[in-house]
């Protein structure tokens, strides 16, 4: 008699997320994919998304925000890089699914909602790394402050109606971003840059 193991739904879809989502995309460090395979997305979901929590597009959360997709957080991953011993800080849309990969990849993370990090409610410190979990119109002086200098930022940047994966470093007080690649990451409005008037 022949004895089947029980399948976990769960565990059979993050591994298919990884395999035909991630890997197909280019994604292929290591590290990230061993982050992404020991973290249940399906924890960091509203309870009426779970069975579609791997899905390859953002999942509606709570007050208008969106966790990204699969894809979208793995390529900031694969920006990142987290090293074990740095410290990072996770801006977060809600659903604290990017800081607990980057905690599985062995950083020290600390996360605030993205309301405070606008409001500059960030703590004081010197931080290796910064992860925005949404698409970002402008980084506020005092978010990019608490970045030591030479420090990372990796963050998705709405520029018109299109969002880009985005990276940068600090320098001189300063962190000016690069666009990597074209993605659909969900915008948080708390970033939106402050209007002006034309004439």
């Amino acid at each position: 008699m022949t004895v089947t193991a029980a399948i976990d739904p769960a565990a059979a879809a993050r591994r298919a997320m990884i395999d035909s989502q991630l890997r197909t995309s280019g994604i292929n460090q290591s590290a990230v994919l061993a982050a992404m395979a020991a973290v249940p997305r399906e924890d960091h979901v509203p309870a009426a998304a779970r069975g579609h929590a791997y899905i390859d597009r953002a999942i509606p959360l709570e007050g208008g925000r969106a966790l990204p997709a699969p894809l979208v957080q793995a390529a900031m991953l694969a920006q990142a890089l987290p090293q074990p011993g740095e410290r990072a800080l996770v801006v977060s849309a809600g659903s604290g699914y990017l800081a607990a990969l980057v905690e599985a990849m062995g950083a020290s993370v600390e996360v605030i909602d993205a309301a405070d990090a606008v409001a500059g409610r960030a703590r004081s410190g010197r931080f290796d790394l910064l992860l925005i979990d949404g698409a970002v119109e402008a980084l506020p002086d005092p978010l990019v402050a608490v970045l030591r200098d030479g420090g990372r930022v990796v963050t998705g940047l709405v520029r018109g109606a299109v969002t880009s994966l985005a990276t940068g470093r600090k320098a001189g007080g300063k962190a000016a971003l690069t666009t990597r690649a074209e993605m659909g990451i969900p915008v948080l409005r708390e970033f939106a840059a402050a209007k002006s008037w034309s004439f």
